[in-house]
């Protein structure tokens, strides 16, 4: 019984498939799934949405309002295109599925184990700064109107219904709501995120298989020529279907991190400019600190995870000469050459070729909000 990678995303599976993401087999059918998948979908992300956007055109010329609207209505947009390409793709991530369930895949010994493992752990704790920090930025949303001191009843969000929801119980009622459907939004974030996240870090951790295979592929015996030769065609095997696995994951979230990069660079840009123009350790400071923070941990997992993977492909092409090549037979000899002269180009992930998932392209995105900060700032002023 080899490891099982599926271990650390069952918890995100299961939960995709109480929100509705995640069909039986990974494929949508016209049953009782797919109406519970449309119900939930469209109550909580195409109606909330829908009714934020006619608040923010309603209060249009209102600057203050339209950046307190705006900053969180991108995010809610953004878990609809998480959970549409989720919903679209789903029998991509059944091939993905499928070849981490390859033997070529599995550790070969405890070391490697024990690699796999500490990747792990180290997703596990970032991991709990998503929840804390997601669940934490909203969980501040939903109740921070309960102990505000104005007399006016206030909703989490600031939304138009085509109902009086200052009164009772409709108030209530569309307290409840709005509650629930930023649960759900945050749900599909952090589990899709986590997908992703998980993904990226299971092809650095097939990278650093493939490195010790590498570096201890050779035999130090004259009888085992043949050995040598089967051992390092494996090695390239794997590499081949290393590629195909990324290359699938790569076309599965392609958008999602597109939209993810651009959306977020914009959100940090605009809190940064909305904690200006409210009272500094409020009540409605402290959920925007919150919710700068969430977004930035989110964009910044997207990258160190992507990055782990052009680090670990990187090291490649030195662990072929770490290894006793020198025992090798002249035809393996230049068989290793020319699987290390496809190896010097360390592998990136992109979002559609326009930006890499490196933490150089974290600081780019940092950059780039604090040049949308600076220009609502002076058009503020």
């Amino acid at each position: 019984m080899g490891y099982d990678w599926n271990s650390t995303l069952k918890l995100h599976i299961v939960s995709l498939k109480i929100l509705g993401l995640w069909p039986h087999k990974l494929t949508y059918k016209f049953n009782l799934y797919a109406i519970w998948t449309f119900l939930l979908f469209t109550t909580f992300i195409i109606c909330h949405c829908t009714f934020q956007a006619i608040n923010l055109y309603l209060l249009r010329d209102d600057l203050s309002a339209v950046v307190g609207i705006f900053y969180i209505l991108l995010i809610k947009i953004l878990s609809f295109f998480k959970g549409y390409y989720l919903i679209k793709n789903t029998s991509l991530l059944n091939d993905v599925l499928q070849i981490l369930e390859d033997d070529i895949f599995q550790p070969k010994n405890t070391s490697q184990e024990e690699m796999v493992k500490s990747n792990v752990g180290l997703w596990k704790i970032f991991r709990h700064a998503l929840v804390f920090t997601y669940y934490g930025c909203n969980s501040f949303f939903a109740i921070y109107p309960l102990f505000d001191k104005t007399e006016e009843r206030r909703l989490p969000f600031l939304a138009w219904y085509p109902y009086d929801s200052q009164a009772s119980p409709a108030y209530e009622i569309t307290y409840v709501y709005q509650v629930l459907a930023v649960v759900y939004n945050t749900s599909v974030h952090l589990h899709v995120d986590s997908l992703v996240c998980v993904f990226n870090m299971y092809a650095a951790c097939q990278f650093e298989i493939l490195t010790d295979n590498l570096k201890t592929f050779v035999k130090e015996n004259e009888n085992v020529v043949g050995e040598n030769n089967r051992l390092l065609l494996k090695c390239v095997q794997h590499h081949k279907s290393i590629l195909e696995y990324i290359q699938k994951c790569n076309v599965f979230f392609n958008w999602i991190v597109f939209f993810q990069f651009f959306v977020s660079s914009i959100s940090i840009g605009i809190t940064m400019y909305h904690l200006t123009l409210v009272v500094p350790l409020s009540n409605q400071f402290n959920s925007l600190i919150l919710y700068w923070s969430a977004i930035v941990v989110q964009i910044f997992l997207y990258c160190f995870f992507g990055n782990e993977v052009q680090v670990t492909s990187d090291k490649l092409s030195y662990a072929a000469f770490e290894s006793n090549w020198m025992e090798l037979s002249v035809a393996t000899k230049k068989m290793l050459i020319f699987f290390t002269m496809n190896l010097q180009k360390p592998v990136q992930l992109s979002a559609l070729d326009l930006f890499y998932l490196t933490l150089d392209t974290f600081m780019r995105i940092m950059k780039t909000a604090w040049s949308y900060f600076a220009f609502l700032h002076q058009v503020g002023n």
